[in-house]
């Protein structure tokens, strides 16, 4: 993280300041930012939420969260002086006349200068309601900033997200609203455009001509946990493969930007995700799959298939798991197959990025039967941050035989320490203006219309569900995705 004190005075309104999300991420990020000196006195927060807390009740809450999420808790106290509650309905106007009260006078109080920061970590069927209300109270009406902080899902298909997305823009502006993507905001993601741009050993080959294909797999060993009733309206192909999954083969994609500036890196995977190839509904049968968890094992305990969680139907038809084949039209690369694959319960927990090379044109040292290892490039973004390159190398006997040789940096435990949490990252972009890793509403339009034509597709026949154990990597038929191109995913690899 940018480490100058470019001190932004800021008024934060968090919607939802009673909810899990707040008081396991947004809490610990804001005081980790004060303590870092990146927030200073003129900071002010105000919760709210649908209970009636007072003031010290809540700083209570926030401060038992806070402890239990960050280590060193030095100056907590002071930065609690900073936080205030209000209870508040988000469909009665008069809340609203409230909290605009609150607000002016805390600015005052902290001479905040007009800026004003709102994050609604709440159910999106309110984003709309909230933002109309922010606008007709005179919240909105202030002489610094005004940002938005939206949390995922926005919409639920391309129609839903124009509707959304309409309302929201009679409040604010495009420049002013911070579709928030944590993947975004995590350090081996960003470093993946440093990796592309400033190693003259990447960018030449990083086209059609030498790469073969690029997996990038999210898998989780967890189940659905609590969210068993939001998940049954979403799945996997929403919940994950729109957003971040997408947005990770935009930075694998994307040409080189003119600038660092967010306009020009955010054009350039405006371009990419404009070039997908959206399928035709004959294709979608042999470009994706899906999958649902059943009961398995993971780490030597027994867990329930998906269907008997929490709050999901015994019939449910809604995958767990997603893979597919990803095509870019565009001169880079046309050919070039990008496999994204995403689950629940799979076998380990890892968000990684392999990048397989083609094989040299004659390969001198091609023995009968043994087929030489293919060059690879390694980004592992969770849980073992770190880049590794495989090649082939000479082994120590007499003869011409080959062996694979791995050349690896892992981030060390001292840079460990000093990574930041996503929520961090992005918290600290938003105070400073600065939209680079957030989504702009042409990179959603073109996600969404790539994934409803899956949906639409897959809406149409019901799949045999459960078709994949827990604790494995998926169904069958994700492989074959990949070994009817000749291609198999690297599933062990570090």
């Amino acid at each position: 993280m940018n480490k100058t004190h470019n001190h932004i005075p800021a008024l934060i309104t968090i919607f939802g300041a009673t909810g899990d999300l707040s008081h396991r991420k947004l809490f610990p990020s804001l005081f980790h930012l004060y303590q870092q000196d990146h927030l200073n006195e003129q900071i002010a927060i105000i919760g709210i939420g649908r209970r009636q807390l007072s003031n010290d009740d809540f700083r209570a809450q926030v401060k038992k969260s806070i402890q239990a999420h960050v280590q060193d808790t030095k100056h907590l106290d002071k930065f609690l002086q900073h936080v205030f509650y209000q209870p508040h309905d988000v469909n009665d106007e008069a809340s609203y006349k409230k909290l605009l009260k609150l607000s002016e006078s805390l600015d005052e109080e902290f001479s905040l200068g007009g800026n004003r920061l709102f994050y609604l970590a709440m159910a999106p069927q309110f984003f709309g309601i909230v933002t109309d209300y922010l606008k007709s109270s005179g919240l909105t009406q202030t002489n610094g900033f005004k940002r938005l902080v939206i949390e995922k899902p926005f919409g639920s298909d391309l129609a839903s997200a124009e509707l959304l997305n309409e309302q929201i823009r009679r409040s604010f502006k495009e420049e002013e609203i911070f579709r928030i993507d944590h993947y975004l905001g995590k350090d081996m993601v960003q470093n993946i455009e440093v990796l592309r741009f400033s190693n003259a050993m990447f960018e030449p080959l990083w086209n059609n001509k030498y790469i073969s294909n690029i997996q990038v797999t999210s898998s989780e060993i967890l189940g659905v946990e609590d969210r068993g009733g939001y998940y049954e309206s979403s799945g996997a192909l929403k919940d994950m493969v729109q957003n971040h999954m997408l947005q990770m083969v935009a930075l694998l994609a994307m040409e080189p930007p003119i600038s660092l500036e967010s306009d020009d890196i955010r054009s350039e995977k405006v371009k990419v995700l404009k070039s997908l190839q959206v399928l035709e509904p004959e294709e979608v049968q042999n470009h994706f799959v899906r999958g649902q968890y059943d009961e398995g094992t993971i780490n030597g305990q027994t867990v329930k298939a998906y269907r008997n969680e929490d709050k999901v139907s015994s019939t449910s038809v809604t995958p767990t798991f997603v893979s597919g084949k990803v095509l870019i039209n565009n001169f880079r690369w046309a050919g070039v197959p990008f496999y994204i694959r995403t689950g629940k319960r799979m076998k380990r927990k890892s968000i990684q990025v392999v990048v397989e090379f083609k094989e040299v044109p004659m390969n001198l040292y091609y023995e009968k039967d043994k087929h030489l290892d293919s060059n690879l490039l390694v980004i592992n973004i969770q849980p073992n941050e770190g880049v590794s390159i495989h090649l082939n190398g000479k082994k120590y006997v007499q003869g011409i035989e080959t062996e694979p040789v791995q050349l690896s940096y892992s981030m060390s435990a001292q840079d460990k320490m000093n990574t930041v949490d996503a929520y961090e990252n992005l918290l600290f972009d938003c105070l400073k203006g600065d939209a680079t890793n957030f989504t702009h509403w042409e990179e959603l339009k073109a996600t969404w219309k790539f994934v409803d034509a899956i949906q639409e597709q897959w809406d149409k026949f019901d799949p045999e569900f459960p078709n994949y154990e827990s604790g494995t990597n998926g169904p069958l038929e994700s492989n074959l995705l990949l070994s009817r191109d000749g291609f198999k995913w690297w599933d062990d690899i570090q």
